[in-house]
């Protein structure tokens, strides 16, 4: 066993859980490749760069990146105690400078005890451990080699082909019906039917929707299984009448009734409050999907918890590989962090982090290490990347459906959101107090970060 930590990535999660191990006084060894070698993505060579939105989110309490934001918070986090410093005004979002930002929390990895930081690309995860991956999604080729080797190649992707995801209190019902393809096992479908008239004005939608364009970085030849819904469409006005919208032996058992199309639901959690829209993987911009999608009758209503995209992003199939404590099933002194899990976000990434340093550093310090509880913000996302169906598993953001249903029901949606998001800081603060490592969360001062 090495007697320091190896920790791949700079990033978000990477540095989330190099502060934790510094805490518990356990040497590391933080390797970053830039500038060495560059990113199509990055611009500086500050760690934890932020690269897209400025943004970590939400603040308020009645949202999912707000409730997760104060759970990080409460744990010390690094990432969020540095985005206040590097905060511009923005109501209740979390936006920050992103060039100060970089530059703080550079400046503060560099100054913890006991924490190495190389810059040399890492093109193979080393074979003696421990180890934390926490790569990102613009992981290079060769250790995308080495993950692959490690995990499977059918385990890994490198591009996500995101489906929306609708929760379940916000469908209507009396248009929406169950049932599995010519009756073949349980009704774990839900069918939104099309007339022909609607399936023609939904496709002339979907035709005329704004696109994200592509980066550089993510020019692709699209194969079928990760085909956007548009690019489908544009073969052939009948094309999704033949594909994924196809209503061939889906018959309405209500009334019997058959459709020129139907839209597939699938579960998507275990307590089915949230379900995915099958093969609706998309380009369109995220204001374009609610107002297209909302077309499909039964979604008129819909609550859209997760907008679809398609984009490069190195990700594993946790639920498949991962244990409890994100160590790998095949090589238990090697942990996952950050988006590479499939995690989607920012602030789900250093979450993630965070996550993995706490249980590198209790496995080396022989203490228990048990995850938050589901009913938590990062407990949700952690059972979600150990639970979720590893044939279909997709990235997902934090959001209030990854939570188990409240004991008594609650009317009203931002009722019922404000007692989910009570209960989740009443319970990661007990957690944390029955925690033996709790002395490792402290808040970190950070120093003052130069204009």
């Amino acid at each position: 066993m090495n007697d320091h930590v190896t920790i791949i990535g700079g990033g978000l999660a990477g540095c989330e859980a190099a502060r934790v191990l510094s805490a518990a006084g356990i040497p590391v060894r933080l390797i970053e490749m830039r500038p060495v070698r560059q990113t199509a993505a990055h611009r500086t060579d500050d760690l934890a760069e932020i690269v897209c939105s400025n943004s970590l989110g939400s603040m308020a309490l009645h949202t999912g990146k707000g409730v997760l934001l104060h759970e990080m918070e409460s744990l010390g986090s690094l990432v969020v105690a540095a985005a206040k410093q590097s905060a511009v005004p923005a109501g209740m979002s979390l936006a920050l400078d992103r060039e100060r930002f970089g530059r703080c929390m550079t400046g503060a990895i560099s100054s913890l005890p006991g924490v190495e930081l190389v810059r040399e690309e890492c093109a193979a995860v080393p074979d003696q451990g421990p180890v934390i991956v926490a790569s990102g999604p613009l992981t290079s080729d060769a250790l995308g080699e080495s993950i692959a080797a490690l995990t499977g190649r059918d385990r890994l992707a490198f591009f996500d082909a995101i489906a929306p995801i609708v929760s379940a209190d916000s469908l209507d019902m009396d248009v929406i019906f169950a049932a599995s393809r010519y009756d073949r096992g349980d009704p774990d479908f839900l069918n939104c039917p099309l007339t022909e008239e609607q399936y023609e004005a939904f496709i002339d939608a979907l035709l005329a929707g704004e696109k994200v364009p592509e980066k550089e970085f993510e020019k692709t030849v699209w194969f079928e299984g990760c085909m956007p819904v548009e690019v489908m469409a544009e073969r052939g006005r009948q094309t999704l009448a033949f594909g994924p919208m196809k209503p061939v032996g889906l018959a309405d058992p209500r009334t019997g009734a058959r459709h020129h199309a139907v839209v597939q639901l699938r579960r998507e959690d275990r307590h089915g409050q949230l379900y995915n829209l099958v093969g609706f993987q998309t380009k369109l911009k995220y204001g374009e999907q609610k107002r297209v999608f909302s077309m499909i009758p039964g979604l008129e209503e819909a609550e859209f918890v997760r907008l679809g995209s398609v984009h490069r992003n190195t990700f594993i199939s946790s639920p498949a590989l991962l244990a409890a404590d994100l160590s790998l099933h095949a090589r238990p002194e090697v942990w996952f962090a950050g988006q590479i899990t499939g995690v989607e976000g920012y602030a789900e990434s250093a979450a993630v982090g965070i996550m993995a340093g706490l249980s590198v550093a209790c496995r080396l310090q022989g203490r228990d290490f048990e995850p938050p509880p589901p009913s938590t913000m990062l407990g949700g996302a952690l059972a979600y990347l150990r639970d979720a169906d590893a044939e279909h598993f997709q990235p997902m953001n934090v959001n209030f459906g990854l939570l188990p249903p409240l004991a008594t029901r609650v009317k009203g949606k931002r009722q019922r959101r404000d007692a989910l998001s009570l209960r989740a800081r009443e319970d990661m603060t007990t957690w944390i107090a029955e925690q033996s490592f709790a002395d490792w969360l402290a808040p970190r001062a950070l120093a003052a970060t130069p204009d």
